[in-house]
């Protein structure tokens, strides 16, 4: 192989290249810089509130000071990122690295009085397990949830502007009973709306209980304080909901819950862009071309639907990561390994992969329009599906005592099972059926494209 000349530094993800602008909300959470400024707001919230109680020997900061130091937190940018890199060079260890940023600052800022209570009591895996549930929690809040909800709207606007297309449903892809189109996108919306129903309902849990979760170093340092109910008051205050009973970790099961749920939403999404696809395939969707954008190198004609096969892959990849952080984050060896450390690192990419997903579906969706008359064709080509119909009334005319036909199902099956039969055959045989004036009229009256019982009326649910 020749020699080829080296590349300046290039992402090795697709999140980070390719498709950066599509995942670029994630970043500002679900990245290493903004796992780093949760971490700052943290320690800088346990100083703050230390102080404000006057524990462990602190005074109250003054109202400015503390102003200053909390927009310093919340400013967190680039100087503060290649400070921390440059510590943690030296203290091979990233929690420290936090730890010194911020006592320099205090020293910067004339605090230097508070700089012991910088980290106090806290294992590195209590700034990390906050900093975690906090950035886990805006990514979903902030990101992924207003994402996945603009899918849901959009499915929901479908569903009401086709509510009263008829379309023929296909079981084991086959004709069979007729549908609407508005229902069939209904059905996507109400099992999406119940995942998020359940995702906003996950809480996100913190621990403040120091080395093994006894509280220990604590209570030597104050044994009069009531340390469970301060930790308790702190992880509350920061929007969390505490876990009381932990080792040097908190549990990790809420993320567990959390992931689980969102690849159950990815494999709900993953099924409504294989329908789609395939009701492109058929035609019951016409694409809508793009201005300029080319769909085959090679044959013109074509517009692929390439948006809803790009939304599987990263459904598909999305769900191979978070049901591995589901799988290792609820393991932990005796009170503590550093499993969850490496693993947690990757709760971008999952994440990212559906965010990706989704703005490729919400995008695939603005750009299809139903086709009705290849939809009435299809109907008008399958009167057939009547049989079932036609057999059901004839029971009940037979329970009623209006009939005397023994067999209606297997009248229905000798005349429809394999074989396609048109309007004319289908009057022919109801007009000779032995049941009450009333019943064969409403049987004569039937079309494929009318048989959709209460289809239209359910997507009002929605």
């Amino acid at each position: 192989m020749s020699e080829t000349t080296s590349l300046p530094p290039q992402p090795i993800s697709p999140l980070d290249g390719r498709y950066r602008a599509a995942v670029a909300g994630l970043g500002d959470y679900l990245s290493e810089a903004g796992l780093n400024r949760a971490r700052v707001h943290v320690e800088v919230e346990w100083l703050a509130y230390l102080t404000e109680h006057s524990l462990l020997g602190g005074s109250p900061m003054g109202a400015e000071q503390l102003a200053s130091l909390r927009e310093w937190a919340a400013q967190f940018g680039q100087a503060e990122i290649d400070e921390l890199a440059e510590t943690e060079r030296v203290t091979q260890h990233d929690v420290k690295a936090v730890e010194y940023l911020v006592r320099a600052r205090l020293e910067q800022q004339g605090l230097g009085q508070f700089a012991e209570l910088t980290h106090v009591c806290c294992t590195s895996e209590d700034i990390n397990n906050l900093s975690y549930a906090l950035t886990v929690k805006h990514s979903i809040e902030q990101v992924w949830i207003p994402r996945f909800e603009t899918v849901i709207d959009e499915l929901t606007r479908q569903a009401r502007e086709y509510q009263e297309l008829p379309m023929m449903s296909r079981t084991h892809g086959q004709p069979a009973t007729p549908t609407t189109l508005g229902k069939e996108l209904a059905v996507f919306v109400h099992r999406l709306r119940r995942q998020l129903d359940q995702i906003r309902e996950i809480p996100y849990y913190g621990k403040f209980s120091g080395a093994t979760g006894t509280f220990a170093a604590h209570l030597a340092a104050d044994p009069h304080a009531d340390w469970p109910a301060i930790s308790r008051d702190f992880v509350e205050g920061l929007g969390l909901t505490f876990n009381p009973l932990t080792t040097q970790i908190e549990s990790h099961d809420w993320q567990a819950e959390l992931f689980t749920r969102i690849a159950h939403a990815n494999r709900i999404l993953h099924n409504l862009a294989t329908d789609i696809w395939s009701y492109i395939s058929i035609g019951y969707f016409r694409q809508i071309p793009v201005e300029g954008a080319t769909g085959s190198s090679t044959m013109p004609h074509k517009v692929n639907p390439i948006r809803f096969e790009n939304a599987e892959a990263n459904l598909e990849l999305s769900n191979a990561i978070l049901d591995s952080l589901a799988a290792t984050l609820v393991t932990s060896r005796w009170q503590r390994d550093l499993t969850d450390s490496s693993a947690q690192r990757n709760i971008g990419v999952g994440i990212g992969h559906s965010v990706l997903a989704l703005d490729n579906i919400r995008k695939g969706l603005g750009q299809i329009d139903a086709a009705p008359e290849v939809l009435a064709s299809d109907l008008d080509a399958n009167w057939e599906v009547l049989g079932e119909a036609i057999q059901t009334v004839i029971r009940a005319e037979v329970t009623a005592g209006r009939s005397t036909i023994s067999d209606p199902y297997a009248a229905l099956k000798e005349l429809t099972r394999g074989r396609r039969i048109g309007q004319a055959e289908l009057i022919e045989f109801v007009s000779g059926l032995d049941i009450g004036a009333e019943a064969k009229e409403r049987l004569l009256a039937l079309t494929p494209a009318t048989y959709t019982g209460v289809a239209a009326a359910l997507v009002d649910r929605v």
